[in-house]
């Protein structure tokens, strides 16, 4: 489970990682805390509105983010995203604590993040596979994923005691001190041990080029389209946790922080069970999908605070496995020399529809209660469940038969079947040119986003 940790560049990656994603996860639950509570009275829209500038810039930036994770070097471009965004935090920190904070301020800000994440994101999933390579890829961005969940179980807990005591400002500070941890880990890392791929001669189609790639791959549109349902509709977790804590079980910051630490125990459980899992496949994808789908809307119709608590921890397990098995499943199936191109678009698919449905559910949130915010992210897992079982019928030619009393499901290879694989190359990643099936995924690896 834990074996690429073996490897020094990694494990020391690995390590300033968790500290700054718990200061990540602080932010997070101080800046939805403060629209909702401070700046505004329980406005769910204005909640939705934040994040929609938070995430526009991967859609806006998409053209150069991820030719830059192409081009650039990676551990360079990683510490200049980090710095940007520690002084982000350190600012709106600054405004917040002398009182001076408004919600245009909070919104311009949350764009600036979301810039400075938009070419961060990228490099940081493909910076994984020049520190880990061979059969422990799949693994370590597995753990990327692990990291990042269980600063989700301590972050917000922290972050709603640090609220109730110090205020809400203090917490973004605290988050700008913790981007020292993931610049030093990559001051420390050796450059000479890295695993360098060969940079391809600039060409006029870069931009294009990935595109290309991608439309000729059948199992990334199907992938694509299921990670875009899920992160536009779904995936709304800082628009249904607090609206559902404050409106519908009328709890203060501590109840709130609690409410995304028990949604982080099963995050970091599913992360860890994809850990295990050394060639992810699609049959995974869509069983966390389903669940995925039952978790929320179990939580739509949770009577009690316990009970939705509870429901969080079954949405916790499915939303990285789901993540990290389809992140996975690209990363391994794609050529190495399109790999960052091909995750800027992925990444743009499933966090920059946050600009459309983050505020879509914040307003059906105002609507018509927080409960039918829920549930239309219940919607969007039966809608991406939809997509995958239609794809591995139409292309990998799903069997489903008895055996005594037991189900058995097979897929054929697509290797076997023509125009499926179109695309990869002999040296596309660790497991062959798929690892075995399209379809699996990394997640939110170590870092910010």
């Amino acid at each position: 489970m834990f074996r690429s940790l073996a490897v020094r560049n990694y494990r020391i990656w690995a390590s300033g990682a968790i500290v700054s994603n718990v200061g990540t996860w602080m932010q997070r639950t101080a800046q939805d805390w403060i629209v909702l509570t401070q700046l505004t009275r329980h406005n769910a829209t204005a909640v939705g509105v934040v994040l929609a500038f938070q995430f526009a810039p991967q859609v806006l930036l998409l053209p150069v983010t991820g030719l830059a994770a192409d081009r650039l070097n990676r551990r360079r471009l990683l510490m200049a995203s980090q710095s940007a965004m520690a002084a982000f935090s350190l600012a709106l920190g600054l405004l917040t604590v002398t009182g001076a904070v408004r919600l245009w301020q909070v919104y311009v800000f949350a764009f600036l993040f979301g810039s400075a994440a938009a070419f961060d994101s990228p490099a940081r999933q493909t910076f994984v596979a020049e520190l880990v390579e061979g059969p422990d890829l799949s693994n370590a961005l597995a753990l990327n994923t692990t990291s990042f969940n269980a600063a989700r179980t301590i972050g917000p807990a922290v972050a709603g005691v640090l609220i109730a005591a110090v205020g809400t400002g203090w917490v973004f500070v605290i988050n700008a001190a913790s981007y020292v941890a993931v610049l030093g880990s990559l001051f420390l890392i050796r450059v000479a041990e890295l695993h360098l791929s060969d940079r391809r001669p600039r060409t006029a189609g870069d931009l294009a080029a990935g595109f290309r790639y991608v439309l000729r791959r059948p199992d990334l549109k199907a992938m694509l389209l299921m990670f875009f349902l899920v992160g536009t509709f779904g995936a709304n977790f800082q628009i249904f946790v607090p609206t559902m804590s404050v409106s519908v079980f009328h709890r203060g910051a501590g109840a709130y922080g609690l409410l995304s630490s028990f949604m982080a125990v099963g995050s970091v459980c599913g992360a860890l069970l994809a850990a295990r899992r050394e060639n992810p496949r699609i049959t995974l994808v869509l069983a966390a999908t389903a669940i995925f789908a039952v978790g929320l809307g179990a939580g739509a119709l949770a009577p009690t605070y316990l009970l939705f608590a509870l429901a969080l921890v079954i949405v916790g397990v499915a939303s990285p496995t789901f993540t990290t098995s389809t992140f996975s499943l690209v990363q391994l199936s794609t050529d190495p020399a399109m790999r960052g191109r091909v995750v800027a678009i992925m990444l743009a698919v499933g966090l920059g529809g946050t600009p459309i449905g983050a505020p879509l559910t914040g307003m059906v949130g105002d609507a018509y209660g927080p409960r039918w915010a829920v549930a239309v992210g219940a919607a969007s897992g039966v809608a991406a469940l939809g997509v995958g079982v239609y794809y591995v019928v139409r292309y990998r030619q799903l069997r489903v038969r008895l055996e005594g009393a037991r189900i058995r499901v097979s897929l054929s290879d697509p290797a076997e079947l023509g125009g499926v694989a179109e695309g990869r190359t002999a040296g596309d990643g660790p497991g062959g040119p798929a690892g075995g099936a399209p379809g699996g995924v990394a997640t939110e690896s170590a870092g910010r986003s």
